[in-house]
This record gives C-alpha cells, structure tokens and sequence, in this order.
C-alpha cells in the first residue's frame, strides 16, 4: 500500500468516526424526547461504533508501519485487530438491541414522533452515502479495517432502514389507532438486532480466518498453480500453500526442476515463478520458493 493510499485509508476513517459522534448524538437526544425504542438502541449502536472507529483507525496506522527486525513480515495483521473489535462491538450491540425492544412489548406502546423518522431518515442516507465511500476506497488499498468499517456502515443501513418502516408503522398505528402497528418501533429494534449480529458474525469469522492463517480460497490456489506450471523449466509442483497475512498473501511453493541447472539457472527460475504470480495478483506480498531436483525418468535407464 503506497502512501496516497494509506492516507485514504485513514481519512475515511476520519470521516466515519465523525459521522458516527453526529449520528449518535442525534440518535440519542431525539429518542430520549421522543421515547423511541428503535432510535434509542440504533443511537447505541453507533456509539458502540465510534469505539469501533477509533479501533480501526489505530489499526489503519499501524498497518502503515513498515517491517521491522520484531516484525520481519510487517504489521498487516494489525488491521484484523480492527476488523475483529468492528465485530465484537456490533455483536453485543446486536444483543442489547434485541434484549431492549423485546423488553418494550411488555409495557404501554409510546407515542410514535415525526421527528424520529426524520431523524431515521437522515441516518439511512448518511450511512448509505458512507457505506459506498469506504467499501470503494477499501477495495483498491485492500484494507481489511476499512472495509469491516464499510460493512459496519451497511449494518446501520439495515438499521435505519428498519426504524424507518418501524416508526413509520406506528404512526400510521396511532393515526388510524391499529394497536399492533403501534409496536412497529419495538419490532423494527429486533429485526435490526438479527442484521447487525449477522454481520458481525461475517466478520468475525473472516478475521479469525485470517489470523489463524487459513489458506486462500481453492481457485485462486489453482490459478497460483497454473502460473507456476507455465514456466518451461517447471517440471512438477511438489507443494503450494497460500495464506493471507493481513491487507496481503503470502505464498509458499515447493517445485521440481532439472537435476543438471546450474545454481544460477534455478535462481532466474524462482524469479520468474515469483514475477508471473505477483504480475497476476498484486495482493501477493511474497513468493517463498524451495527447488528440488527433478530427473528425466529416462535418463536413469541401463544404457541410456
């Protein structure tokens, strides 16, 4: 990741986390007034995302830290500690949801606001908007920490998207008094809790893959193979693996060439193995590669 790149990275971040004080802020104040249930718990969520923010963005910067004599492979993995607090904050907050409106069936309906669906509806835009910026950005510097933000983002999209038919239900509850659409808030609150775990739960996953350094998936293995076959001199592959390392991959691949090549001929053969895999896949960090001898089966025949 180049300089202007990083610097992208951290400015999104930057965006975010203001955007998430403002919202949060204007979440809680009007569902306090208002007494809005779903407002109330998406507030908390984004002040849940705020922590989130900070998280990623010291990660973003430490990710920007070149390799170092500790750390001989970089500080990649560090974005994954932001994608991985990105996660365990919108899965508690995911419960609290839940928990809070499911509480709120239980007692006397409030009064649904006007104000809280404006308010709803200029979350929904604002994270829209947000949501598309940083996935754009995280796409072409490959940042892990960017892109959990991204999705956190369209997790608030889920959630705003579901205050808004929620409030707006029970306005229409309390004006033609249909007392079951006057708990549309409530109900919004839990169908917003399943979105925002669900996601969380994606990310988690995708980094405690990562940090337990599972392999890439099976078809960019095998087009890592095909590019190592390509090379005349390859005679087979005796082991390849790949695994991702934060933001980037590493890859480990064991082949066999003629026994007779000299030193130098098996050293351009590694270059070339190690130029055509990052040409095609600028993800790929590093190219470890072990030569093994490979002989010509016939040429150990008696008489030959």
């Amino acid at each position: 990741m180049n300089g202007e790149e990083s610097k992208s990275n951290v400015v999104a971040i930057w965006i975010s986390l203001i955007s998430n004080l403002l919202l949060t802020g204007i979440k809680l104040v009007v569902g306090f007034l208002f007494k809005s249930q779903v407002l109330i718990a998406d507030g908390i969520h984004n002040a849940g995302d705020v922590i989130a923010t900070i998280a990623a963005l010291g990660s973003a910067k430490v990710a920007q830290k070149p390799a170092d004599e500790d750390h001989p492979y970089g500080h990649g993995k560090s974005e994954l500690i932001g994608s991985a607090t990105v996660a365990i904050v919108m899965g508690l907050a995911a419960v609290y949801i839940a928990y809070y409106s499911f509480e709120s069936f239980f007692s006397v309906a409030a009064e649904a606001s006007m104000v809280a669906l404006i308010a709803a509806l200029i979350s929904l835009v604002w994270k829209q908007w947000l949501y598309l910026y940083c996935i754009k950005i995280s796409k072409v510097t490959s940042s892990k920490s960017l892109e959990a933000t991204a999705y956190d983002h369209l997790a608030d999209v889920y959630a705003s998207s579901a205050a808004v038919l929620g409030i707006g239900a029970a306005l229409i509850g309390d004006k033609y008094e249909i007392a079951f659409l006057s708990y549309g808030d409530a109900a919004a609150g839990i169908v917003v809790a399943y979105f925002v775990l669900k996601l969380a739960y994606q990310m988690g996953k995708e980094a405690v893959d990562i940090l337990m350094e599972k392999t890439v998936p099976s078809e960019i293995l095998t087009d890592y193979q095909n590019l190592v076959l390509s090379i005349p001199e390859v005679k087979r592959i005796d082991r390849i693996r790949a695994r991702a390392f934060g933001k980037y991959v590493m890859v480990d691949v064991r082949v066999g060439i003629p026994a007779q090549l000299s030193v130098q001929e098996g050293h351009d053969i590694s270059r070339k193995i190690k130029q055509i895999i990052m040409a095609q896949h600028n993800d790929v960090e590093e190219v470890l590669i072990h030569l093994n001898p490979w002989y010509d089966e016939e040429t150990l025949l008696p008489g030959k």
